[in-house]
């Protein structure tokens, strides 16, 4: 019987702001503009009111800000904002301790383990964000990933002007989930044979969600955490060290159950994320190899033996 997929990639799942960068991505976008970026959220959070005294009760507080982002580049405030340019912002990001080479090390503590090559294991690295795409894969971060989703403009498409115009897509907390199952079922590397929704088993899909480990930062993050802890995989939440009321969202999602563990965001190597994470890649790994030479033993059986006397 042939298989999809030998089920042997593991994959970290990454939020991205307060979760590999102190802040938002977008504060590059407001310093290159001279924008006082509180003022940007403190107009997009008064949007939502906006709407509703127009009739429309029902825009997403993502699809608000993208909407701000270009009322901005229409006035003039975000001039000859182009996604070239977005890139070029995700240059200047600055990451927590030890990113973004902790990427690399997980990926090598993997490829380099004997036990682990001889079984193809490997481990794929992802971003899941509500911010732009162009600045993640702009980021120093970006040569470690194999997959980024995010929100995406598009530029003029009735002219040849390089300044965004639309919104071509939108992720907010709760479709991240939708992210996530591509992951699972391996939409992202086999987009014309495989649709989201398509009904693949369990034993089928490209990464089992028991070999995923999700990593956020908070509460908006709980529909993702949900998914992939009731799954069989593993959820991690961090917090900027020293800031009380971040350990304090994180340390409440731990009592719930929403994430398994917390640790700050330090990825240098000896630092309480760096193990657990660590660890959780190692006993994955572990739990693949023990399946797989269970699964060849059931298959092949034992050798017939002579009888002694």
């Amino acid at each position: 019987m042939t298989t999809l997929f030998t089920q042997t990639i593991i994959a970290v799942v990454w939020d991205f702001d307060k979760t590999l960068i102190p802040g938002y991505m977008q504060r590059p976008l407001f310093e290159e503009y001279g924008v006082d970026e509180r003022a940007f959220w403190t107009e997009v959070n008064q949007l939502a009111e906006v709407y509703r005294k127009r009739g429309s009760e029902q825009v997403s507080g993502e699809m608000n800000y993208l909407n701000h982002v270009l009322t901005y580049v229409r006035r003039g405030v975000f001039k000859g904002l182009s996604n070239q340019k977005l890139g070029e912002l995700g240059a200047r990001l600055q990451f927590y301790p030890g990113l973004p080479d902790f990427f690399g090390e997980l990926k090598a503590a993997v490829e380099r383990e004997p036990r682990f090559a001889h079984h193809d294991i490997t481990l794929e690295h992802y971003v899941v964000s509500t911010g732009f795409t162009r600045t993640i894969r702009g980021s120093a971060i970006a040569p470690f990933l194999d997959g980024v989703w995010g929100c995406e403009f598009v530029e003029d498409p009735d002219g040849d002007s390089s300044v965004i115009s639309q919104i071509g897509y939108v992720l907010d907390n709760t479709t991240k989930t939708r992210a996530v199952f591509e992951i699972n079922k391996g939409v992202n590397k086999h987009p014309n044979q495989i649709e989201v929704n398509a009904a693949v088993p369990e034993a089928e899909r490209r990464i089992p969600f028991q070999n995923m480990i999700y990593v956020a930062d908070g509460p908006s993050d709980v529909p993702v955490f949900s998914v992939v802890k009731r799954n069989g995989g593993r959820t991690y939440g961090v917090y900027n060290p020293g800031q009380r009321k971040e350990f304090s969202q994180v340390n409440e999602l731990q009592r719930q159950g929403r994430v398994q563990a917390f640790g700050p965001a330090d990825y240098r190597e000896g630092s309480q994320t760096y193990m657990w994470l660590t660890d959780a890649v190692r006993e994955i790994a572990e739990r693949i190899v023990t399946d797989r030479e269970r699964a060849l033993g059931d298959k092949v059986g034992k050798a017939p033996r002579h009888l002694s006397d």
